[in-house]
């Protein structure tokens, strides 16, 4: 469901829950400038992913870093 580089960017703002994370992720992304196309569709993509599934399925996720 996830891809290694959104793996690895939740790992980078986990909070421990689901909520916190998209809080997280929402603070930074509204740091980031428009020519970072990059990260900002990466934190999109994520986004969508956290918005779209429980707490539980997130429980289950292994938020480890592939670095």
């Amino acid at each position: 469901m996830f891809t290694n580089d959104e793996i690895n960017l939740m790992c980078i703002y986990n909070t421990g829950t689901r909520e916190g994370l998209i809080a997280e992720l929402t603070q930074m992304r509204s740091y980031l400038g428009a020519e970072e196309t990059e990260l900002l569709a990466l934190t999109d993509s994520v986004l969508g992913k956290l918005q779209g599934m429980s707490d539980a399925e997130y429980a289950g996720l292994d938020l480890f870093p592939d670095y």
